[in-house]
C-alpha cells in the first residue's frame, strides 16, 4: 500500500497480519525494551523490526537491531533513515539510504472517523474548513483520519531532522486528491515553525502523498537529500 507512495530509492516492506511476528527474532538489546510489554504491544514490535530487517537485506545490508531513541523515534544503523508505522491490520517500514533521502515519514491508520473530539485537537480552523470541502466532494473518505496520519508522517519525517518536537498546530495540510482519482492523492505541509536547515537553505513545508485502500489510510513524507551542487551558506538563507 504505501510503497505506491515513495520513490524506487525507498525500499518498502509491509504486512497485513501478524504472522511475521510469529517467526521472526529479536536482538537482545531489543528483547529487554519489551521485556515487560503486554502481548500485543510485543507482536507489533517484533514484527514491525521483521519488516525493517527484510527492508535492509532488500538495500544489501545485513540485518541490525533497532531500538527506539529520543521520544521512541527508531535509531537506524549509520548510513540510512527511516520509518515504521503499525495499527491493526498492518506493519510497515520503509527505508532509505541518507545518500539519497534526508529523511522520511510514513503512517498508517484504520480508514474510520477519528473518535469525537479529536479532529478539533489536532487541526486547525482552515484545515477543518478543507476538510468539510472535501467531504462534500468525496464523502467515502474518512478525511478526518486522514488529515490525522498525515500529520504524524510529518511529525516522522522532520524529528530526525531537528531532534524537537512538532505540534499538530504547527503545521497546516492542504489534502488534494489526484485527478480522476478518488482513492489516492498528495498534500502540502506548510509549517508554522522555523523549519530544519539543510544545506543552509531552511525548509518551508514538506510534500507527501496518500492512498486508501483495503480498509486502510497510509500516508508518507519523503524530504530528498540536499544536492551538493546546490549548497548556499546560512548567510545567503537569511537574504
Amino acid at each position: 500500500m504505501i510503497d505506491e507512495l515513495l520513490p524506487d530509492s525507498v525500499v518498502v516492506v509491509e504486512t497485513c497480519h501478524d504472522g511475521s511476528a510469529d517467526e521472526a527474532f529479536l536482538y537482545p538489546e531489543e528483547e529487554a525494551v519489551v521485556a515487560r510489554a503486554v502481548a500485543k504491544r510485543r507482536r507489533e514490535f517484533t514484527a514491525v523490526r521483521a519488516c525493517a530487517r527484510l527492508a535492509m537485506e532488500k538495500l544489501g545490508l545485513p540485518p541490525q537491531p533497532v531500538l527506539p531513541g529520543v521520544r521512541g523515534a527508531p535509531r537506524w544503523p549509520e548510513g540510512l533513515v527511516g520509518s515504521m508505522t503499525h495499527c491493526d491490520g498492518y506493519r510497515g517500514a520503509a527505508l532509505a539510504r541518507a545518500a539519497d533521502v534526508a529523511s522520511l515519514g510514513m503512517d498508517a491508520e484504520p480508514h474510520a472517523p477519528l473518535p469525537g473530539g479529536v479532529l478539533e485537537s489536532v487541526s486547525l480552523p482552515g484545515e477543518r474548513e478543507r476538510l468539510t470541502r472535501m467531504a462534500t466532494r468525496q464523502p467515502a473518505i474518512h478525511w478526518d483520519r486522514l488529515l490525522f496520519s498525515a500529520k504524524e508522517a510529518v511529525y516522522k519525517a522532520w524529528f530526525p531532522l531537528t531532534g524537537s518536537s512538532l505540534g499538530f498546530e504547527d503545521a497546516d495540510i492542504d489534502i488534494t486528491a489526484d485527478p480522476g482519482q478518488e482513492q489516492q492523492g498528495g498534500f502540502r505541509a506548510v509549517l508554522l515553525v522555523p523549519g530544519p536547515l539543510m544545506e543552509g537553505r531552511r525548509l518551508g513545508h514538506f510534500q507527501g502523498r496518500w492512498i486508501v485502500s483495503q480498509g486502510l489510510i497510509g500516508t508518507a513524507v519523503v524530504v530528498p537529500a540536499p544536492d551538493p551542487t546546490e549548497r548556499i551558506t546560512a548567510s545567503d538563507a537569511a537574504r
